[in-house]
Protein backbone atom coordinates (compact mmCIF):
# COMPACT_ATOMS: atom_id res chain seq x y z
CA UNK A 1 0.00 0.00 0.00
CA UNK A 2 1.01 3.34 -0.89
CA UNK A 3 -0.36 6.41 1.16
CA UNK A 4 -0.66 9.80 -1.46
CA UNK A 5 -1.31 12.79 0.42
CA UNK A 6 -2.96 15.68 -0.83
CA UNK A 7 -0.08 18.68 -1.08
CA UNK A 8 -3.20 21.43 -1.03
CA UNK A 9 -7.08 21.01 -2.33
CA UNK A 10 -9.08 23.84 -4.72
CA UNK A 11 -10.06 27.06 -2.55
CA UNK A 12 -11.03 29.23 -4.90
CA UNK A 13 -11.86 32.64 -3.53
CA UNK A 14 -15.11 34.88 -4.42
CA UNK A 15 -18.08 33.03 -6.82
CA UNK A 16 -17.57 33.22 -10.47
CA UNK A 17 -20.63 35.44 -11.83
CA UNK A 18 -22.08 32.73 -13.46
CA UNK A 19 -22.24 30.53 -9.58
CA UNK A 20 -23.92 33.95 -8.47
CA UNK A 21 -26.20 34.71 -10.64
CA UNK A 22 -27.91 31.23 -10.80
CA UNK A 23 -30.55 30.07 -8.05
CA UNK A 24 -28.85 29.60 -4.85
CA UNK A 25 -28.17 25.76 -4.48
CA UNK A 26 -29.71 23.56 -1.51
CA UNK A 27 -27.68 22.82 1.03
CA UNK A 28 -24.25 20.65 0.76
CA UNK A 29 -23.96 16.98 1.55
CA UNK A 30 -20.47 16.42 3.04
CA UNK A 31 -19.12 13.02 3.19
CA UNK A 32 -19.48 12.31 7.28
CA UNK A 33 -19.09 8.52 7.54
CA UNK A 34 -17.42 6.38 5.64
CA UNK A 35 -18.62 4.29 2.37
CA UNK A 36 -17.78 1.87 -0.04
CA UNK A 37 -18.62 1.78 -3.51
CA UNK A 38 -17.47 0.25 -6.91
CA UNK A 39 -16.04 3.59 -8.13
CA UNK A 40 -14.79 6.49 -6.95
CA UNK A 41 -14.51 9.78 -8.84
CA UNK A 42 -12.46 12.73 -7.76
CA UNK A 43 -13.49 15.96 -8.79
CA UNK A 44 -17.04 16.97 -9.89
CA UNK A 45 -16.48 19.32 -12.91
CA UNK A 46 -17.34 18.81 -16.71
CA UNK A 47 -14.05 15.60 -16.47
CA UNK A 48 -15.48 13.79 -13.33
CA UNK A 49 -19.67 14.50 -13.80
CA UNK A 50 -18.92 13.13 -17.39
CA UNK A 51 -17.11 10.06 -15.88
CA UNK A 52 -19.85 9.55 -14.02
CA UNK A 53 -22.37 9.72 -16.59
CA UNK A 54 -20.31 7.38 -18.77
CA UNK A 55 -20.08 5.25 -15.70
CA UNK A 56 -23.79 4.63 -15.14
CA UNK A 57 -24.54 3.72 -18.96
CA UNK A 58 -21.47 0.87 -18.66
CA UNK A 59 -22.21 -0.08 -15.29
CA UNK A 60 -25.73 0.19 -14.74
CA UNK A 61 -26.25 -0.18 -10.65
CA UNK A 62 -22.61 -0.06 -9.93
CA UNK A 63 -21.69 2.33 -6.78
CA UNK A 64 -20.47 5.58 -8.13
CA UNK A 65 -19.55 7.95 -5.37
CA UNK A 66 -18.47 11.52 -6.65
CA UNK A 67 -16.02 14.02 -4.16
CA UNK A 68 -15.79 17.33 -4.92
CA UNK A 69 -13.91 20.05 -2.87
CA UNK A 70 -16.09 22.61 -2.85
CA UNK A 71 -20.03 23.57 -4.01
CA UNK A 72 -20.50 21.80 -7.82
CA UNK A 73 -20.21 25.24 -10.10
CA UNK A 74 -18.17 26.91 -7.73
CA UNK A 75 -14.74 25.81 -9.14
CA UNK A 76 -12.50 25.97 -12.09
CA UNK A 77 -15.70 24.40 -14.40
CA UNK A 78 -18.24 27.17 -13.54
CA UNK A 79 -15.28 29.79 -13.89
CA UNK A 80 -14.39 29.76 -18.00
CA UNK A 81 -16.17 31.91 -20.14
CA UNK A 82 -18.37 29.04 -21.85
CA UNK A 83 -17.16 28.57 -25.46
CA UNK A 84 -17.44 25.03 -26.15
CA UNK A 85 -14.98 25.39 -29.12
CA UNK A 86 -14.75 22.92 -31.88
CA UNK A 87 -12.51 24.31 -34.14
CA UNK A 88 -8.50 24.70 -33.64
CA UNK A 89 -7.62 26.27 -29.90
CA UNK A 90 -4.18 26.25 -29.62
CA UNK A 91 -3.54 28.89 -27.08
CA UNK A 92 0.48 28.85 -27.66
CA UNK A 93 -0.08 29.87 -30.90
CA UNK A 94 -0.53 33.40 -32.67
CA UNK A 95 -4.01 32.80 -34.12
CA UNK A 96 -5.26 29.29 -32.55
CA UNK A 97 -3.73 27.67 -35.23
CA UNK A 98 -1.62 24.18 -35.47
CA UNK A 99 -0.87 21.44 -37.52
CA UNK A 100 -2.85 20.72 -40.39
CA UNK A 101 -3.17 17.06 -39.81
CA UNK A 102 -2.97 17.33 -36.02
CA UNK A 103 -6.22 20.01 -35.70
CA UNK A 104 -8.26 17.57 -38.30
CA UNK A 105 -8.18 14.95 -35.08
CA UNK A 106 -8.87 17.64 -32.63
CA UNK A 107 -11.85 18.90 -34.71
CA UNK A 108 -13.19 15.57 -34.79
CA UNK A 109 -12.60 14.59 -30.76
CA UNK A 110 -14.18 18.35 -30.18
CA UNK A 111 -17.23 17.58 -31.64
CA UNK A 112 -17.48 14.04 -30.56
CA UNK A 113 -17.50 16.14 -27.19
CA UNK A 114 -19.96 18.64 -28.04
CA UNK A 115 -22.21 15.31 -29.22
CA UNK A 116 -22.24 13.85 -25.97
CA UNK A 117 -23.00 17.08 -24.41
CA UNK A 118 -25.61 17.95 -26.05
CA UNK A 119 -27.03 14.06 -25.53
CA UNK A 120 -26.78 14.94 -21.77
CA UNK A 121 -28.56 18.62 -22.35
CA UNK A 122 -31.66 16.85 -23.70
CA UNK A 123 -31.36 13.76 -21.38
CA UNK A 124 -31.52 16.18 -18.40
CA UNK A 125 -33.22 19.11 -20.06
CA UNK A 126 -30.38 21.55 -19.98
CA UNK A 127 -31.28 23.41 -23.02
CA UNK A 128 -31.51 27.00 -20.85
CA UNK A 129 -27.63 26.52 -20.57
CA UNK A 130 -26.26 25.28 -24.25
CA UNK A 131 -26.54 27.84 -26.94
CA UNK A 132 -25.76 26.39 -30.46
CA UNK A 133 -25.48 29.77 -31.93
CA UNK A 134 -21.75 29.07 -32.68
CA UNK A 135 -18.66 31.92 -31.79
CA UNK A 136 -17.31 35.25 -33.36
CA UNK A 137 -13.38 36.27 -33.68
CA UNK A 138 -13.22 40.00 -33.59
CA UNK A 139 -9.89 42.06 -34.76
CA UNK A 140 -9.31 45.93 -33.65
CA UNK A 141 -5.36 46.24 -34.55
CA UNK A 142 -2.94 45.73 -37.36
CA UNK A 143 -2.18 42.49 -35.28
CA UNK A 144 -5.34 41.36 -34.55
CA UNK A 145 -6.33 41.95 -38.36
CA UNK A 146 -3.22 39.81 -39.71
CA UNK A 147 -4.03 36.86 -37.16
CA UNK A 148 -7.77 36.77 -38.03
CA UNK A 149 -6.26 36.50 -41.98
CA UNK A 150 -3.97 34.05 -40.95
CA UNK A 151 -6.76 31.85 -38.94
CA UNK A 152 -9.44 32.07 -42.11
CA UNK A 153 -6.18 30.53 -44.31
CA UNK A 154 -5.92 27.87 -41.97
CA UNK A 155 -10.13 27.13 -41.90
CA UNK A 156 -9.91 27.31 -45.87
CA UNK A 157 -7.51 24.66 -45.67
CA UNK A 158 -8.80 22.65 -43.47
CA UNK A 159 -11.88 23.14 -45.72
CA UNK A 160 -14.48 24.49 -42.50
CA UNK A 161 -16.83 26.78 -43.08
CA UNK A 162 -16.76 30.03 -42.00
CA UNK A 163 -17.81 33.67 -43.08
CA UNK A 164 -15.73 37.16 -43.17
CA UNK A 165 -17.48 39.96 -41.58
CA UNK A 166 -16.44 43.55 -42.06
CA UNK A 167 -16.63 46.40 -39.28
CA UNK A 168 -20.62 47.09 -39.99
CA UNK A 169 -21.29 43.50 -39.84
CA UNK A 170 -19.33 43.17 -36.34
CA UNK A 171 -21.13 46.49 -35.36
CA UNK A 172 -24.77 44.99 -36.34
CA UNK A 173 -23.86 41.89 -33.83
CA UNK A 174 -22.36 43.73 -31.29
CA UNK A 175 -23.33 47.43 -30.80
CA UNK A 176 -19.80 48.44 -31.25
CA UNK A 177 -18.05 49.97 -33.76
CA UNK A 178 -14.82 48.64 -31.42
CA UNK A 179 -14.31 45.65 -34.18
CA UNK A 180 -12.77 46.45 -37.80
CA UNK A 181 -12.71 42.57 -38.75
CA UNK A 182 -14.32 39.34 -37.66
CA UNK A 183 -15.00 35.81 -38.71
CA UNK A 184 -18.31 34.02 -37.44
CA UNK A 185 -17.52 30.10 -37.17
CA UNK A 186 -21.16 28.07 -36.37
CA UNK A 187 -19.77 24.66 -34.68
CA UNK A 188 -19.43 26.19 -31.13
CA UNK A 189 -21.93 26.42 -28.42
CA UNK A 190 -21.78 28.16 -25.79
CA UNK A 191 -23.04 27.23 -21.84
CA UNK A 192 -23.62 28.55 -18.85
CA UNK A 193 -20.62 26.91 -17.20
CA UNK A 194 -21.74 26.88 -13.53
CA UNK A 195 -24.94 26.13 -14.62
CA UNK A 196 -24.58 23.24 -17.13
CA UNK A 197 -22.27 21.55 -14.70
CA UNK A 198 -24.65 22.05 -11.79
CA UNK A 199 -27.32 20.78 -13.97
CA UNK A 200 -25.76 17.76 -14.78
CA UNK A 201 -24.79 17.08 -11.38
CA UNK A 202 -28.40 17.22 -10.31
CA UNK A 203 -29.36 14.96 -13.29
CA UNK A 204 -27.25 11.98 -11.87
CA UNK A 205 -28.21 12.23 -8.26
CA UNK A 206 -30.37 9.68 -8.08
CA UNK A 207 -28.02 7.00 -9.77
CA UNK A 208 -24.82 8.21 -7.88
CA UNK A 209 -23.94 9.56 -4.20
CA UNK A 210 -22.49 13.32 -4.37
CA UNK A 211 -20.20 15.28 -1.56
CA UNK A 212 -19.33 18.42 -1.94
CA UNK A 213 -17.23 20.54 0.50
CA UNK A 214 -15.57 17.53 0.77
CA UNK A 215 -11.73 17.45 -0.93
CA UNK A 216 -9.59 13.96 -0.61
CA UNK A 217 -7.24 14.93 1.76
CA UNK A 218 -5.26 11.20 1.65
CA UNK A 219 -5.31 8.71 -0.51
CA UNK A 220 -4.47 4.85 0.26
CA UNK A 221 -3.84 2.97 -2.74
CA UNK A 222 -4.39 -1.11 -2.55
CA UNK A 223 -7.46 -3.07 -3.12
CA UNK A 224 -9.72 -1.58 -2.04
CA UNK A 225 -8.20 2.15 -2.12
CA UNK A 226 -9.40 4.26 0.58
CA UNK A 227 -9.97 8.02 0.17
CA UNK A 228 -9.98 10.42 3.12
CA UNK A 229 -11.88 13.67 3.69
CA UNK A 230 -11.86 15.65 6.54
CA UNK A 231 -15.30 13.83 8.30
CA UNK A 232 -15.31 10.59 6.08
CA UNK A 233 -13.45 8.15 3.82
CA UNK A 234 -14.96 6.16 0.97
CA UNK A 235 -13.28 2.37 -0.03
CA UNK A 236 -13.43 1.87 -3.66
CA UNK A 237 -12.52 -0.40 -5.84
CA UNK A 238 -11.06 1.72 -8.66
CA UNK A 239 -10.78 5.69 -8.43
CA UNK A 240 -11.11 8.08 -11.34
CA UNK A 241 -9.39 11.50 -10.87
CA UNK A 242 -10.36 14.67 -12.72
CA UNK A 243 -8.84 17.37 -10.59
CA UNK A 244 -7.28 18.97 -13.28
CA UNK A 245 -3.88 20.64 -12.13
CA UNK A 246 -4.33 19.31 -8.66
CA UNK A 247 -3.28 16.21 -9.93
CA UNK A 248 -0.10 17.23 -9.10
CA UNK A 249 -0.81 17.83 -5.86
CA UNK A 250 -1.45 14.20 -5.31
CA UNK A 251 2.33 13.71 -6.78
CA UNK A 252 1.72 12.86 -10.44
CA UNK A 253 3.42 14.44 -13.44
CA UNK A 254 5.15 16.57 -11.40
CA UNK A 255 7.25 19.57 -13.17
CA UNK A 256 4.84 18.85 -16.27
CA UNK A 257 1.94 21.19 -15.66
CA UNK A 258 1.75 24.74 -16.17
CA UNK A 259 -1.11 26.44 -13.69
CA UNK A 260 -2.12 29.55 -15.01
CA UNK A 261 -4.55 32.05 -13.84
CA UNK A 262 -7.05 33.75 -15.89
CA UNK A 263 -9.54 36.78 -14.81
CA UNK A 264 -13.11 37.76 -15.85
CA UNK A 265 -15.53 40.49 -14.67
CA UNK A 266 -19.58 40.61 -15.35
CA UNK A 267 -21.00 43.38 -15.38
CA UNK A 268 -24.99 44.38 -13.27
CA UNK A 269 -27.69 43.91 -15.75
CA UNK A 270 -28.49 46.30 -18.18
CA UNK A 271 -31.39 48.45 -18.17
CA UNK A 272 -33.77 48.67 -20.71
CA UNK A 273 -32.86 51.72 -21.87
CA UNK A 274 -28.78 51.12 -22.18
CA UNK A 275 -29.22 47.67 -23.75
CA UNK A 276 -31.42 50.46 -26.70
CA UNK A 277 -28.64 52.90 -26.34
CA UNK A 278 -25.72 49.31 -26.87
CA UNK A 279 -28.43 47.80 -30.10
CA UNK A 280 -26.68 44.85 -31.40
CA UNK A 281 -27.47 41.51 -31.01
CA UNK A 282 -29.25 40.59 -27.31
CA UNK A 283 -26.29 37.44 -26.67
CA UNK A 284 -22.97 36.59 -28.89
CA UNK A 285 -19.67 35.15 -28.11
CA UNK A 286 -16.42 37.17 -29.05
CA UNK A 287 -13.00 35.43 -28.94
CA UNK A 288 -10.03 37.72 -29.84
CA UNK A 289 -7.92 37.50 -33.03
CA UNK A 290 -5.10 37.12 -30.62
CA UNK A 291 -5.13 34.33 -28.34
CA UNK A 292 -4.04 37.03 -25.16
CA UNK A 293 -6.43 39.73 -25.92
CA UNK A 294 -9.95 40.03 -24.90
CA UNK A 295 -13.12 37.71 -24.49
CA UNK A 296 -15.93 38.76 -24.40
CA UNK A 297 -20.06 37.57 -24.17
CA UNK A 298 -22.98 39.48 -23.91
CA UNK A 299 -25.92 37.49 -22.03
CA UNK A 300 -29.40 37.22 -22.93
CA UNK A 301 -30.03 37.76 -18.97
CA UNK A 302 -28.78 41.42 -20.22
CA UNK A 303 -24.81 41.38 -18.81
CA UNK A 304 -21.37 41.77 -20.38
CA UNK A 305 -18.49 39.53 -19.97
CA UNK A 306 -15.28 40.30 -20.16
CA UNK A 307 -12.41 38.10 -20.10
CA UNK A 308 -8.67 39.08 -20.12
CA UNK A 309 -5.04 39.05 -17.83
CA UNK A 310 -3.24 36.01 -17.38
CA UNK A 311 -0.90 35.27 -14.41
CA UNK A 312 1.38 32.10 -14.08
CA UNK A 313 0.21 30.86 -10.45
CA UNK A 314 2.20 27.44 -9.92
CA UNK A 315 1.36 26.84 -6.27
CA UNK A 316 -2.33 26.96 -7.01
CA UNK A 317 -3.37 29.98 -4.97
CA UNK A 318 -4.37 32.77 -6.73
CA UNK A 319 -4.33 36.21 -4.71
CA UNK A 320 -7.13 38.89 -3.92
CA UNK A 321 -4.93 41.65 -5.33
CA UNK A 322 -4.43 39.95 -8.73
CA UNK A 323 -7.78 39.87 -9.11
CA UNK A 324 -8.19 43.95 -8.73
CA UNK A 325 -5.51 43.99 -10.58
CA UNK A 326 -7.09 42.41 -13.63
CA UNK A 327 -10.64 44.39 -12.59
CA UNK A 328 -8.67 47.85 -13.65
CA UNK A 329 -7.94 46.50 -17.10
CA UNK A 330 -11.49 44.88 -17.47
CA UNK A 331 -12.90 48.22 -17.22
CA UNK A 332 -10.22 49.78 -19.62
CA UNK A 333 -11.55 47.20 -21.91
CA UNK A 334 -14.87 47.27 -21.27
CA UNK A 335 -14.71 51.25 -21.61
CA UNK A 336 -12.90 51.19 -25.07
CA UNK A 337 -15.73 48.68 -26.27
CA UNK A 338 -18.55 50.30 -24.98
CA UNK A 339 -18.37 53.84 -24.36
CA UNK A 340 -21.86 53.97 -24.61
CA UNK A 341 -22.03 51.90 -20.95
CA UNK A 342 -20.02 54.07 -19.53
CA UNK A 343 -21.92 54.73 -16.33
CA UNK A 344 -22.50 50.58 -16.04
CA UNK A 345 -20.06 48.90 -13.68
CA UNK A 346 -18.80 45.17 -13.13
CA UNK A 347 -20.78 43.39 -10.52
CA UNK A 348 -19.04 39.96 -10.05
CA UNK A 349 -14.95 40.10 -10.58
CA UNK A 350 -13.61 36.13 -10.09
CA UNK A 351 -10.02 34.08 -10.95
CA UNK A 352 -10.01 30.67 -12.31
CA UNK A 353 -6.78 28.12 -12.79
CA UNK A 354 -6.23 26.18 -15.92
CA UNK A 355 -3.85 23.65 -16.65
CA UNK A 356 -1.14 23.26 -19.45
CA UNK A 357 1.34 21.31 -20.49
CA UNK A 358 4.48 22.68 -22.09
CA UNK A 359 3.80 20.54 -24.98
CA UNK A 360 -0.12 20.58 -24.91
CA UNK A 361 -1.11 17.14 -24.59
CA UNK A 362 -3.49 16.23 -21.36
CA UNK A 363 -2.21 14.09 -18.18
CA UNK A 364 -4.99 10.99 -19.04
CA UNK A 365 -4.65 6.95 -18.13
CA UNK A 366 -3.84 4.47 -15.90
CA UNK A 367 -1.25 6.16 -13.40
CA UNK A 368 -1.19 2.63 -11.80
CA UNK A 369 -3.16 -0.58 -11.31
CA UNK A 370 -7.22 0.60 -10.51
CA UNK A 371 -6.12 4.29 -10.40
CA UNK A 372 -7.11 6.74 -13.46
CA UNK A 373 -6.53 10.55 -14.65
CA UNK A 374 -8.21 12.71 -16.80
CA UNK A 375 -6.54 15.82 -16.14
CA UNK A 376 -4.73 18.71 -17.66
CA UNK A 377 -7.18 20.18 -20.67
CA UNK A 378 -5.14 22.93 -22.17
CA UNK A 379 -7.18 25.56 -22.20
CA UNK A 380 -9.95 23.95 -23.23
CA UNK A 381 -11.73 22.73 -20.54
CA UNK A 382 -15.54 22.41 -21.84
CA UNK A 383 -14.85 20.19 -24.82
CA UNK A 384 -11.97 18.27 -23.88
CA UNK A 385 -13.50 17.91 -20.43
CA UNK A 386 -16.17 16.32 -21.18
CA UNK A 387 -14.42 14.06 -24.16
CA UNK A 388 -11.97 12.80 -21.64
CA UNK A 389 -14.22 12.17 -18.56
CA UNK A 390 -16.22 9.99 -20.99
CA UNK A 391 -13.41 8.46 -22.22
CA UNK A 392 -11.24 7.55 -19.28
CA UNK A 393 -14.39 6.01 -18.10
CA UNK A 394 -14.76 4.00 -20.63
CA UNK A 395 -10.87 2.90 -20.74
CA UNK A 396 -11.70 1.75 -16.72
CA UNK A 397 -14.14 -0.29 -17.90
CA UNK A 398 -12.77 -2.05 -20.99
CA UNK A 399 -14.82 -0.01 -23.60
CA UNK A 400 -12.38 0.34 -26.95
CA UNK A 401 -13.12 3.39 -28.93
CA UNK A 402 -10.89 5.03 -31.88
CA UNK A 403 -10.66 8.50 -30.08
CA UNK A 404 -9.39 6.74 -26.80
CA UNK A 405 -6.78 4.94 -28.96
CA UNK A 406 -5.84 8.50 -30.26
CA UNK A 407 -5.25 10.01 -26.60
CA UNK A 408 -3.23 7.27 -25.26
CA UNK A 409 -1.14 7.13 -28.64
CA UNK A 410 0.31 11.15 -27.65
CA UNK A 411 3.19 11.53 -25.66
CA UNK A 412 3.11 12.23 -21.80
CA UNK A 413 3.38 16.15 -20.63
CA UNK A 414 7.29 17.25 -20.98
CA UNK A 415 9.00 17.79 -18.39
CA UNK A 416 9.13 21.44 -17.25
CA UNK A 417 12.18 23.56 -17.13
CA UNK A 418 14.46 23.35 -13.69
CA UNK A 419 13.41 26.39 -11.33
CA UNK A 420 13.79 29.37 -11.06
CA UNK A 421 14.22 28.83 -14.80
CA UNK A 422 10.65 27.84 -15.49
CA UNK A 423 9.26 30.55 -13.83
CA UNK A 424 11.27 32.94 -15.16
CA UNK A 425 10.53 31.79 -18.97
CA UNK A 426 6.60 31.58 -18.29
CA UNK A 427 6.01 35.17 -16.91
CA UNK A 428 8.58 36.37 -18.98
CA UNK A 429 6.07 34.64 -22.05
CA UNK A 430 2.99 35.61 -21.14
CA UNK A 431 4.56 39.49 -20.54
CA UNK A 432 5.72 39.98 -23.87
CA UNK A 433 2.37 38.42 -25.46
CA UNK A 434 -0.01 40.25 -23.37
CA UNK A 435 2.27 43.48 -24.31
CA UNK A 436 2.26 42.34 -27.70
CA UNK A 437 -1.69 42.19 -27.88
CA UNK A 438 -1.72 45.61 -27.86
CA UNK A 439 -4.93 47.06 -29.06
CA UNK A 440 -6.68 43.38 -28.81
CA UNK A 441 -7.06 43.50 -25.14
Amino acid sequence: MTVITAKGTPQDRAGSGWYEILPPPGPAVQLEEARTADWAVVGAGFAGLTAAQRLTELCPGARVVVLDAQRIGFGAAGRNSGFMIDLPHVLKSDNYAGGLEADRKQIAMNRAAISYAAEIVERYGLQAHFNRCGKYHGAAGRRGLAALEAFEGHLAKLQEPFESLDAADMKAVTGTDFYRRGTFTPGAPLIQPAGYVRGLAEGLRNRISLFENSPVVRIDTGAPFVLHTPKGRVEADKVILTVNGHLESFGFFTHRLLHILLFASMTRTLSPAEEARLGGAPAWGMIPADPMGTTVRRLNEGRIVIRNGIAFDPKLRGAAEEIEKAGRRHDESFRARFPMLGDVEMEYRWSGHLCLSWNSVPAFGELEEGLFAACCQNGLGVCKGTLHGKLIAEMACGQPSAYLDELLASAEPKRLPPEPFNSLGVNLSLWWRQRRAGEEI
